[in-house]
């Protein structure tokens, strides 16, 4: 299910890498304030994913050498975009939905940003999911699943309050219909299988764990403070559950001492 891992990269550019992660991440973090406190969100929606995209790359590229970190952020975001693909063709798996324009450019309807979030939030997912469960295997994939499905709690209530895709049936989360939630585990299990069979039995990479906790934290504090109006449930629904895969994950990649 996953390549045998290869040299652990330490040569290179890791600095460089890890330092345009930093920028990237912080950034980013500047981006959703100002989102948040925007009349308009929206119109910041494609550079803060753009961030993402590139704090995740370049903080994979840091632990995993830029050449295989790049490898698994297509890998991610080309699963993203097939399973995107599909689903507005045929509604399998999320259920049937349709995008707005304020997402643009789009690729046989389909936005090069949600694209891009699918690589960014994938390779985050995956590394919370190394961390968690470093002997590999099938439960590694449904953790990393679990910890990307948990990110779209989030996501899709902020998407749809903000107009950037429909549901052609409500559903009982903020509008967003469980078929969506089950579509999402599918989904993200395939990209941490795809992510797996490049990136490999890698060491715990911290700057995206760092990333998926920006996340978490950010989002929930927009939820329940800064969002007109704000929404607790979302807040407390994505934050424990995100919560749940990063403390974990941060417990069991920190250097136990002697």
């Amino acid at each position: 299910m996953e390549r045998t891992p290869g040299r652990q990269v330490t040569g290179a550019a890791p600095r460089p890498a890890r330092a345009l992660g930093v920028l990237s991440v912080l950034s980013m973090i500047g981006c959703q304030v100002a989102s948040g406190l925007d009349a308009r969100p929206e119109r910041l929606t494609g550079v803060i994913v753009v961030l993402l995209a590139t704090c995740a790359v370049a903080f994979a590229a840091d632990t995993w050498g830029a050449a295989r970190a790049a490898a698994a952020f297509a890998a991610a975001a080309l699963t993203g975009y097939a399973a995107e693909l599909a689903g507005l063709l045929t509604g399998f798996p999320f259920g049937s939905y349709s995008y707005s324009q304020a997402l643009w450019p789009q690729v046989a309807g389909v936005p090069v940003v949600v694209v891009l979030a699918w690589g960014g939030m994938g390779l985050a997912a995956y590394a919370v999911a190394v961390a968690v469960v470093p002997s590999g295997g099938v439960a590694r994939v449904c953790a990393g699943a679990g910890a990307l499905t948990a990110w779209d709690l989030f996501l899709d209530p902020q998407m749809v309050r903000l107009g950037m895709w429909t549901w052609a049936r409500e559903g009982f989360y903020r509008g967003v219909p469980l078929s969506n939630f089950a579509g999402w585990l599918l989904v993200s299990a395939l990209v941490m299988v795809a992510v797996g069979r490049i990136a490999g039995a890698t060491a715990p990479a911290r700057g995206l764990l760092a990333l998926y906790t920006v996340m978490a934290v950010m989002e929930t504090v927009g939820f329940a403070a800064v969002f007109e109006p704000p929404d607790p449930l979302v807040a407390a629904a994505g934050g424990i559950t995100m919560g749940a895969f990063a403390a974990p994950a941060w417990r069991r990649s920190w250097p136990k001492s002697r």
